[in-house]
């Protein structure tokens, strides 16, 4: 998992473009239109894949982002915050609303490791599509590992070590997150030894 130079791996799990043979009834349903485009959605986040595979960084991104844009328009949570705007829609069945969640989640999460791969890193968006990752899968390793990495790069250690931890717990054997966690530790270390000095000239003084 490094950030900033080597390879950022993506989350392989569950990468696979969803098979219409997996949603109940296929296309023989009434909710037809909606696997159709959570099949649209899972495509893209393939398709981007394959693009981030071949260091296609620019293009992985565009696909990701398309295939939020598709979800978006599924997410029973803009849905509600839009109502009285919209036309009234059907609610997803568990089914869909959990194929949404997967999709949607592992975009954020490669959004983010697209992120670390580009010249110039921007840490905040990094951190906010870790974070929507950790709002649904709390222990996961590399949404933990990159929120920590781009809190330090912030500026915030204390918060960093948080996650870093965390993410060392999940995955105790990680040369990575071991060594950015250590980072943030003497980081913090520091800011202890400044804070001390400065107290130290305030009452010598």
């Amino acid at each position: 998992m490094e950030a900033g130079g080597g390879e950022v791996s993506l989350d392989v799990p569950g990468e696979a473009a969803v098979p219409e043979s997996s949603f109940p009834g296929g296309r023989q349903t009434s909710k037809k239109s909606v696997w159709a485009l959570l099949e649209e959605a899972s495509r893209m986040k393939t398709e981007g894949n394959a693009f981030y595979r071949e260091k296609n960084i620019r293009s992985a991104i565009g696909h990701y982002h398309r295939a939020l844009l598709v979800l978006r328009g599924l997410d029973s949570e803009v849905i509600m915050s839009l109502k009285g705007f919209l036309p009234e829609t059907s609610s997803l069945t568990p089914d869909q609303e959990a194929a949404l969640r997967s999709t949607q989640v592992d975009c954020y999460n490669n959004l983010a490791a697209c992120l670390l791969q580009k010249p110039s890193v921007d840490y905040s968006r990094v951190l906010d599509y870790s974070l929507r990752v950790l709002q649904r899968r709390p222990r996961d390793v590399k949404a933990l590992y990159r929120a920590g990495v781009a809190t330090l790069e912030i500026g915030d250690a204390q918060t960093a070590k948080q996650y870093l931890a965390q993410a060392c717990i999940e995955h105790p054997n990680d040369v990575s997150v071991k060594k950015h966690l250590q980072k943030a530790e003497e980081k913090l270390n520091q800011e202890l030894q400044k804070e001390k000095a400065m107290y130290r000239g305030m009452f010598s003084a």
